[in-house]
């Protein structure tokens, strides 16, 4: 448990929150005095999730959210600001992610729509139901999470596509809600330990290999990042991509191994 208490009575709602990135995040905000609502289409995983963190002494309710769906999304935010007395964090992390065919040109129209409603409409639905409730708060803050996919080649072409869109609206959104009061950020991880890779630990065995700090990243490394994006330690801080990728986009460190490493030039 954190000594800091960033958010002492902020109402926060965070999407996807029954499971890794985002249960994580909800606990460390907790831990700092957060009223969290969880919400997920998974309600007994969500309710199971807050439940753990009532035991602790924190604040938490579970709410049934698809973001998918405008009615739900809407619902979830009246939720919030009802059970709480305000909304002033707002945390998009609800995500679709369905693998690649084969070819390119037997992707299916319903698998790149769904990618793209649930990933990337789903986050603009959410913040455009909270905006008015976090400009009200007066120290409103979104941070969203996005993906290194969204910035170079892994794979996934509509969620990697979607995970890009992120991107540009948290840039687009922070220009239009900074003379409101509310800042936008995304926080874009690499690999992260979450349920998404149970049964391929070998895989990530070895994409560990492929990061300079030797390791993929845990669900408490992005909730971190997420934490200090939200709380007033960022207070100057609006429009921007953090990554937290273990120095995957910033090291070549397959290339350099490849090579032998550094040469006496230094090249």
């Amino acid at each position: 448990m954190t000594a800091m208490r960033r958010f002492e009575g902020h109402g926060v709602l965070i999407t996807g929150a029954a499971r890794g990135i985002g249960a994580a995040t909800a606990r460390r905000l907790a831990a700092e005095g957060a009223h969290v609502l969880i919400t997920d289409v998974d309600v007994a995983a969500a309710e199971k999730t807050a439940a753990a963190l009532r035991e602790l002494g924190s604040r938490a309710e579970a709410f049934g959210c698809d973001v998918g769906r405008r009615a739900e999304v809407e619902a979830a935010v009246a939720y919030a600001v009802d059970t709480f007395g305000s909304l002033d964090v707002l945390v998009n992390n609800a995500y679709r992610c369905s693998p690649d065919a084969p070819l390119f040109e037997d992707e299916s129209d319903e698998d790149w729509a769904a990618d793209l409603d649930i990933t990337l409409t789903g986050a603009y639905r959410c913040a455009r139901a909270a905006l008015p409730h976090l400009v009200a708060s007066g120290r409103g803050a979104i941070v969203t999470i996005g993906s290194v996919n969204g910035i170079q080649d892994f794979g996934n072409h509509a969620y990697s596509a979607a995970k890009a869109g992120l991107m540009s609206l948290t840039r687009t959104l922070a220009g239009h809600a900074a003379a409101r009061g509310v800042r936008v950020n995304l926080v874009a991880p690499g690999t992260v330990r979450t349920t998404a890779w149970e049964g391929h630990e070998d895989d990530l065995a070895a994409a560990s290999r492929l990061y300079p700090l030797g390791r993929v990243g845990e669900p408490e490394d992005i909730a971190a990042a997420v934490a200090f994006l939200a709380s007033r330690d960022a207070a100057w801080i609006t429009g921007t991509t953090l990554c937290v990728d273990g120095g995957l986009l910033g090291v070549n460190k397959g290339f350099r191994e490849a090579v032998g490493g550094e040469r006496e030039d230094g090249s």
